[in-house]
């Protein structure tokens, strides 16, 4: 049997090892989970940009209707308040007349808060609002943090040896940049604002 064959069958395997070691599969890897991880980014900034100012929208709409109704109660509470009669107007049907005019609004305000009072719900928005941004940011951090892991794996396994033999020949690999928090833009949390003067 002639040695031939089995030095090339050595030699096969001794460069499909050495060219396994080198990061021709592992560097393609590494630097596609790192997009990925940057793509989960992204995602996370559109959600935000979508979500927040839909509920902020909500928030405001259901909070400016509640006001409106507990503006009326106050106002007319107020306007009862105002009209006083004495003993001496007892006898006075205008006197009586305006007193009942001004409690009975109070009455019908207070009716319609207690006929809306199942629908109030802006402290069950601002809740709902709080909870969202709260997890909203941490999507980001988490999103961040991932990203930044995958980047440090990449950038590592283009640096070390064997990977890094491949990642310059077959690649001519560079290392990625990690998330830095000085980027301004979409990476800049919104401001909640409600249209309340600060």
């Amino acid at each position: 049997m002639s040695r031939a064959p089995i030095a090339r069958g050595t030699a096969a395997i001794l460069l499909a090892s050495a060219l396994a070691g080198c990061g021709i599969n592992s560097i393609p890897t590494a630097e596609e989970t790192a997009k990925a991880r940057w793509a989960d980014v992204q995602n996370n900034y559109q959600r935000r940009a979508d979500l927040i100012p839909n509920l902020v929208a909500t928030v405001k709409a259901a909070g400016a209707q509640e006001k409106d109704i507990l503006v009326q109660v106050t106002q007319a509470r107020s306007a009862a308040n105002s009209v006083q009669v004495s003993a001496a107007d007892l006898s006075d049907p205008a006197k009586m007349e305006q007193y009942q005019r001004v409690q009975g609004a109070v009455g019908v305000s207070l009716q319609r808060l207690q006929e809306a009072y199942p629908e109030l719900k802006s402290q069950g928005n601002y809740t709902t609002l709080m909870s969202q941004l709260e997890g909203t940011e941490n999507r980001i951090t988490i999103a961040r943090r991932d990203y930044n892991g995958a980047v440090q794996a990449y950038n590592t396994k283009i640096r070390t040896f064997p990977d890094a033999v491949g990642a310059k020949i077959f690649y001519g690999a560079k290392p990625m940049v990690p998330f830095a928090a000085t980027t301004p833009g979409a990476e800049t949390a919104p401001t909640v604002n409600f249209g309340n003067a600060s």
